[in-house]
């Protein structure tokens, strides 16, 4: 079963039933990329964990009227989006803030590096060219190649056009793409068809 029809399996017991494994099985699929994403606002583990708790008592607060959510892993990215924002505007002097002024962290998740013939060199410098990304470019990049989210989910979040997260991730994938020739042998760019 893939991640969707899990998340819209729990909708539905949470919303029907007011079930309370499905609300923890829920919470335990999103609350780690819940966190990061907060934590690209604000900066603070504790305020982002204290943020994705307040997500889920709000969710848990509406479980009566989850059934109307279409898309629920999209509409928790954007109450946490809010609730982070939220948090900027009380406890911060001047909380202007724009998804450029936003610095993330990358996180990248590569199970195996023997399989893929990326050295740990390559893997360094692939985190040091996404964290070199503007942070615009870094959170889309973010929710879409390591949090799996379509372009259209991804807009929704962060209330701009799918056209934007697609020049975004085009972005990122060349900038990434420029330092593989160097770190990969020439024989083996060859094997994996990547040049002539």
């Amino acid at each position: 079963m893939n991640q969707t029809a899990s998340i819209q399996d729990l909708q539905r017991e949470i919303a029907l039933y007011e079930n309370m494994k499905a609300y923890r099985a829920l919470y335990d699929i999103l609350s780690d990329s819940l966190h990061r994403f907060s934590y690209a606002f604000v900066e603070s583990n504790e305020a982002a964990e204290e943020i994705v708790s307040d997500v889920f008592v709000k969710l848990w607060q509406i479980r009566n009227r989850l059934i109307e959510v279409e898309n629920l892993k999209e509409y928790l990215y954007i109450v946490t989006k809010n609730f982070s924002l939220n948090y900027i505007a009380k406890n911060y002097r001047n909380p202007v803030v724009s998804l450029d002024d936003i610095d993330i962290e990358a996180v990248i998740e590569i199970r195996s590096p023997e399989d893929l013939c990326i050295s740990a060199d390559l893997i360094k410098k692939i985190k040091q060219t996404i964290q070199e990304l503007s942070p615009k470019c870094r959170i889309i990049f973010q929710l879409v190649k390591e949090e799996n989210l379509k372009y259209k989910e991804v807009a929704a979040i962060l209330n701009i056009s799918v056209f934007t997260v697609r020049n975004q991730v085009a972005i990122a994938t060349k900038k990434i793409g420029e330092i593989l020739p160097a770190y990969l042998r020439p024989e083996a760019v060859r094997e994996k068809g990547f040049g002539a």
